[in-house]
This record gives structure tokens, C-alpha cells and sequence, in this order.
């Protein structure tokens, strides 16, 4: 049975595989396609998958990872394409700059992305795993294609793994294993320029590294991370760690495309025998499966698909592949494994828009205007102007009041702004930036303080509420509200 899933496990705790017979493989949804009875790990050995849909999800993910690797690198109107620099509590989602102030717009496109997953997965089920998630990319279309070309295919690497320790296995492990760390660094240096930029990586890549011990650690963790997930945890990373695959079924229905095996036309199954005719076959009641496990073979989960949809399936399609691969050879029509729904299958119905769907497509909707629309109608320019702590109104010679307030200014855009304060609805009164004008920088941050000088005439009792305009040039870019305290009378 355990040839049969193409499993096998490299630690010599195993047990023989006779006592793994006992297990009821009907009930698959009761026990771990990974583990065996007594719960030890049964290591996958996935067969080197090929096809029409492999080559397909081959060039589509190579352009996907081209992106994510160069990402960090991409600049638009001089931001980065992607950055979420927690520790300076700056973002840019396709260049657009994003600060603390912000917060509503950012956890608002955080919501569309989500909503955006629960629509897509309502619709074609799990694909996002199999076809864009980073995980399945670099595991199945990197760090796997290197191990088979090292390693060998999947009976190759069953008997290296059985095999005793040796020269030859030896240098094989050493040279993988360098190779996945190599990668791991690569991928968590990539990871961390999202984190905090291309400028301060190269920073700490180029100086001593003394000088930045926090960077250099979290450098370390993130290789170590990665090389554990793609040289040991691998589809537990998956089926374990990641909680998508676990509630994407609340999300799936009967018209959920999802990758389904025609049980009408391939049950029941029976194995091809040389001495058998075709006409012979079908008069026993054989379907089109022949049994050959060859969708067990290529599967990185180790799942059986003709068990129906599971949580541990991520949609990856090997084993449409494989299943056509072997009704080609059998002349008999392709499509037994394929991109289907339920009533697709059992019905023959087309994919039929659900009124959840239509729900979910609402909810989007809305979602994706109030976020554009606040997007495009926000200032370029977030002004804040509080009072100074712990500081009075004070009087000059002449009678006046003079209140000190701090100014912080971010610049949201990708140029530099140059910035005036002027009072507004006030006559007679003035303010004055301490220091002169200022020019806040693109995508930066800029601090002051500002004097305002009031007469007393002006004043409304203890405290005055004021305008003050932010403008460029003659340009208001914002009015800020604040309160000005005088004596009392």
C-alpha cells in the first residue's frame, strides 16, 4: 500500500511497512496521507510531474517569481512596488506611500485582498495555492526541480533515501543541502528588503556587520526559517501551518471548480491485463480508471484525488497530467482528472453565478470604491499641529498672546513639497514657523515648531479655536484645526 502513495520515510524509527496494512485507506478522511499509525512522518517522493497544464503552471510561475524577486528593485514615481517597513511604520503598495495616518486605508486594502481570496476561492476553489501562493511556487517549481535534478525522479530518490550511507550519498546530501541554503538566504534577504527597503539591506550587507546586529539576526532567522520549510517541513507547511486549506471549505459549494475526478465515467476501477479485450473490460463493468495510481504518483500532498475534494488538495493539476497522460496512451478521451465541479460532473451543469457569489462580488465592489475613493480625495500633505506639552500662553511687551505648537508634516507623494502656514479668518493675528519655510521631502517626514501670535481682541475667553491653512505656493493643501488658550479675560 505504501508504494502505492509513493511514500516512504527516511527515519530509521519506522516501522515495517506491513503494519501499516491495517489502516483503512476508504477512510481517508480519518488518518494523514503523511502519517502512518503510530504517527511517524511517511516522507513523499512525489514522481516529476509533465504535461500540457505542468508547462503552462511552469511559465506562469517563473514570471510570478520574477516578480517577487525583483520587486523590492521595482521603483514607481520613485517608491518601492511593494514595502512594509514596520519598524519606521512606513508601506507602499504599488507605489503609492502609506503612514501611520493612514491606517484605515491600509487595513482597507488589507479587507479587499482578503475578500478578494474569498471570491476567487468561491469560485475556483483552491487555485490560488497550486498557481500563485509563494510557497507552492518556490517549493514545487524551484528547491523540487533542483532535488530531481540531483536526486533523481521519484524512484531514484527512494532508493538514495533507503540506501546506506555512503561517499556518493553523501556528497549528494552536502551539495542539495547547500544549494536549499543558498536559495533560503536569497529568498529571506528578498523577504527582508520588503520589510525595510533595498537602501538599508544594501547598508547592512556592505558595512560592518556590528553596526547592524538586529538586521543581521533577523537575516539569519528568515534563512533558517526558509531552508527548514523547503528541506524538511515542505507540504506540512501546507496541510499543517497554513490555516487557508482548512477553511477554504466553508467556502466551496457545488459549483466550485475544483480539480475533480469523474467518478461516473471512471468507476469502477479495474487494472489493465494484456490477455483482457476492451469490449471484455466494459462488459465487467470497468469504467476508464485503470487503477494505475499514477495521480497518487505526481501528487506533493500525497492524496489520492479520486477520494474527492480535500483539505490537503491545492489545486497544483500533476495529476491531470498524469491521468491524461495515460488516456492518451489508452486512446480514450482526456479529462477523467480534470478542472470541473460538482454538478458538473454529477449534473453536466454549467458554472452557474450563485447568489453568495453575487454577495461576495457586492461586498467587493463597495470595498474597492470607498477605498479609491478615499485613495484619490485624501490630502498630499497629513498635517498635525498640537500645543506644546507642558507649555503656557505667554504675553509680549506690547499686550499680545503667543502660543508655541508642534508641527509634523508627511509628505505622501514621490516629489518634494514646499510648505507655508497661514492663518485663516484671523485678521491681526500671525504665525510663524520656527526655523523658516520648510520643504518637506517626498515620502518623508518633517517636524517643527510654530508660533502663533494672537491680540487680545481676537480672543474668545480662555480658549480660541483657530484655522490653520497648509498651502504650497498658492495651493491650500489642508486646513488643520486646533485651540488657542489666552487668559481669561
Amino acid at each position: 500500500m505504501k508504494d502505492s502513495l509513493t511514500t516512504d520515510d527516511p527515519d530509521p524509527r519506522q516501522k515495517d511497512e506491513s503494519a501499516n496494512q491495517d489502516i483503512n485507506w476508504k477512510d481517508f478522511r480519518d488518518h494523514l496521507a503523511t502519517a502512518d499509525q503510530q504517527g511517524h512522518r511517511m516522507w513523499l517522493f512525489p514522481k516529476k510531474p509533465k504535461g500540457r497544464v505542468y508547462n503552462f503552471r511552469s511559465w506562469f510561475s517563473y514570471l510570478l517569481l520574477l516578480i517577487l524577486f525583483t520587486g523590492p528593485l521595482i521603483r514607481i514615481n520613485g517608491n518601492p512596488l511593494l514595502l512594509f517597513n514596520i519598524v519606521e511604520r512606513k508601506f507602499s503598495i504599488f507605489g503609492q506611500i502609506f503612514w501611520p495616518q493612514d491606517t484605515f486605508l491600509f487595513a482597507l486594502g488589507m479587507l479587499i485582498w482578503i475578500i478578494s481570496i474569498v471570491v476567487f476561492t468561491a469560485v475556483f476553489g483552491r487555485v490560488w495555492c497550486g498557481w500563485a501562493c509563494p510557497q507552492t511556487l518556490l517549493m514545487e517549481m524551484v528547491f523540487r526541480k533542483i532535488e530531481y535534478w540531483i536526486d533523481g525522479d521519484s524512484i531514484e530518490q527512494k532508493r538514495l533515501s533507503k540506501a546506506p550511507w555512503s561517499g556518493m550519498k553523501i556528497a549528494k546530501r552536502a551539495f542539495k543541502y547547500s544549494i536549499f541554503f543558498g536559495l533560503s538566504f536569497l529568498i529571506g534577504n528578498t523577504l527582508l528588503a520588503y520589510v525595510i527597503g533595498t537602501e538599508q539591506l544594501y547598508s547592512i550587507i556592505t558595512d560592518n556587520p556590528l553596526n547592524h546586529t538586529k538586521g543581521l539576526a533577523a537575516m539569519v532567522i528568515f534563512t533558517l526559517i526558509f531552508f527548514a520549510i523547503f528541506a524538511r517541513f515542505r507540504e506540512q507547511a501546507c496541510t499543517f501551518i497554513c490555516p487557508y486549506g482548512r477553511f477554504q471549505s466553508t467556502l466551496l459549494d457545488e459549483n466550485t471548480i475544483v480539480v475533480a475526478y469523474d467518478h461516473k465515467r471512471g468507476e469502477n476501477r479495474q487494472r489493465l491485463k494484456r490477455d483482457q479485450s476492451e469490449s471484455d473490460r466494459r462488459e465487467q463493468g470497468g469504467g476508464d480508471c485503470v487503477d494505475c495510481n499514477q495521480c497518487v504518483a505526481v501528487c506533493p500532498t500525497g492524496i489520492d484525488i479520486r477520494n474527492g475534494t480535500q483539505m490537503e488538495c491545492v489545486n497544483c493539476a500533476a495529476c491531470i497530467d498524469a491521468c491524461n497522460g495515460v488516456m492518451s496512451k489508452l486512446k480514450r478521451p482526456l479529462g477523467l482528472v480534470r478542472y470541473a465541479s460538482l454538478n458538473g460532473i454529477e449534473k453536466g451543469l454549467p458554472l452557474k453565478v450563485t447568489p453568495r457569489i453575487i454577495g461576495y462580488c457586492v461586498v467587493l465592489t463597495a470595498l474597492v470604491t470607498a477605498f479609491f475613493t478615499l485613495l484619490l480625495t485624501r490630502s498630499d500633505v497629513e498635517t498635525s499641529l498640537l500645543r506644546a506639552p507642558g507649555t503656557l500662553f505667554q504675553t509680549t511687551p506690547d499686550g499680545r498672546v503667543t502660543n508655541l505648537y508642534l508641527l509634523k508634516l508627511t509628505n505622501k507623494t514621490s516629489h518634494d513639497i514646499p510648505v507655508e502656514l497661514r492663518l485663516i479668518g484671523t485678521d491681526g493675528g500671525s504665525i510663524r514657523v520656527m526655523g523658516g519655510d520648510i520643504t518637506v521631502k517626498a515620502g518623508s517626514l518633517a517636524e517643527s515648531s510654530v508660533l502663533v501670535e494672537m491680540g487680545r481682541d481676537l480672543l474668545d475667553g480662555k480658549k480660541t479655536r483657530i484655522e490653520v491653512g497648509v498651502y504650497s505656493g498658492e495651493e491650500e493643501l489642508e486646513t488643520v484645526r486646533t485651540v488657542f488658550v489666552g487668559p481669561n479675560g
